[in-house]
């Protein structure tokens, strides 16, 4: 079941970075749920290749087709399938790296694992996957939009260049307002610079994505192996190029101590049961509180660089190998859509599990 995710709202992803579609089933979603093709196509629209210059000049409209489960607007509660063409494919870009192994790629693990594996740009393991992940992102991002529950992905930091100011103090409005989806001006000009720098040396650049989760309502997760915590860090870590993931405080809560650490409970003026900080991220004891959630998700620098590398091939020979084709400089502009469909069909999936726990 390694092309699966979730129990209740789950999907199941298929296709190759170079094969002739990527697509995605949903079973689970409930019926009556109002979405267009258009909708699905905006998330999409945000993740295809060629949008700037900073990205891939892969050229792919990402126009998604829905086979089955929607019916005059709505979900009729039968499995959807989201179809999306690939069309720009230059497989012999990739004639090069038959036989070798690419330095920090899948081509050696896949060959061990599979016993031969589909060179055209990584086949299963390239980020052309993640086409299924946003299309089925955007159903549950709409599931979560009618319960109250928004979901908002931002790039916080590229390289050295960090964006300090607390989520809070960000107008998140200003996400798309520029090619980095940073949303400070002034940050984004500097992390842009950055990107640029690493194209124009034929080098490779990582990063942080930041995503904030509001809404959510108290008692979502599980309390032992399917804490919530542990789910949305399933969902970032199986995401191409992410090499780690924090919730709240994260690793700087380790520097304080439990009486500044603690988030302290009260009852606002409306009745609700609130903490006076959020050091937990908007979960306890695996389990969502009502807080707002927050993580961040790391991404390595992409690892087709340009430049020449020493490795081997798969008769164990050392060989010079320099990569060709197109390829990010950078894949945070075009992970954020990811980390938001991600996080979305995580909180669906546990949203639906919650209203059969309890009458």
């Amino acid at each position: 079941m390694s092309n699966s995710y979730g129990k209740l709202f789950r999907i199941t992803t298929f296709g190759e970075s170079h094969g002739a579609a990527v697509g995605v089933t949903i079973d689970g979603c409930p019926a009556g749920l109002e979405i267009t093709t258009e909708e699905i196509q905006y998330a999409l629209d945000r993740r295809r290749p060629g949008q700037s210059d900073i990205t891939t000049p892969r050229k792919e409209e990402d126009k998604v087709t829905i086979l089955s489960g929607v019916f005059e607007g709505k979900t009729t509660g039968t499995p959807i399938a989201l179809v999306v063409n690939n069309k720009d494919q230059h497989s012999h870009d990739y004639s090069h790296v038959e036989h070798a192994f690419r330095p920090s790629h899948a081509d050696y693990t896949y060959t061990a694992k599979y016993g031969l594996r589909d060179f055209r740009g990584g086949g299963r393991s390239s980020a052309r996957e993640t086409v299924a992940r946003v299309a089925a992102g955007a159903l549950a991002a709409k599931l979560l939009q009618h319960y109250g529950i928004t979901v908002q992905s931002y790039v916080s930091q590229v390289g050295t260049i960090k964006l300090r100011k607390h989520y809070s103090k960000l107008d998140l409005s200003q996400i798309d307002s520029n090619k980095v989806r940073c949303p400070d001006g002034k940050i984004a000009a500097r992390m842009i610079g950055v990107v640029e720098e690493a194209r124009d040396s034929l080098d490779t650049i990582g990063g942080v994505v930041s995503c904030v989760v509001k809404g959510v309502p108290a008692g979502l997760g599980e309390p032992v192996f399917d804490k919530l915590h542990a789910e949305l860090g399933k969902a970032m870590l199986s995401i191409n190029a992410v090499k780690g993931f924090e919730y709240g405080s994260g690793f700087e809560g380790v520097k304080m101590r439990g009486s500044e650490h603690n988030d302290q409970f009260y009852t606002d003026e409306e009745g609700n049961i609130r903490t006076r900080t959020n050091n937990s991220g908007g979960i306890q004891g695996g389990i969502s509180n009502g807080q707002d959630i927050y993580f961040n998700v790391a991404f390595k620098p992409v690892a087709t660089i340009l430049q020449p590398q020493t490795t081997i091939n798969d008769a164990g020979e050392e060989i010079t190998l320099q990569g060709k084709g197109r390829h990010d400089p950078c894949v945070l502009p075009r992970a954020v859509p990811i980390v938001d469909a991600m996080a979305a069909l995580v909180l669906a999936d546990f949203l639906l599990r919650q209203k059969v726990n309890k009458l």
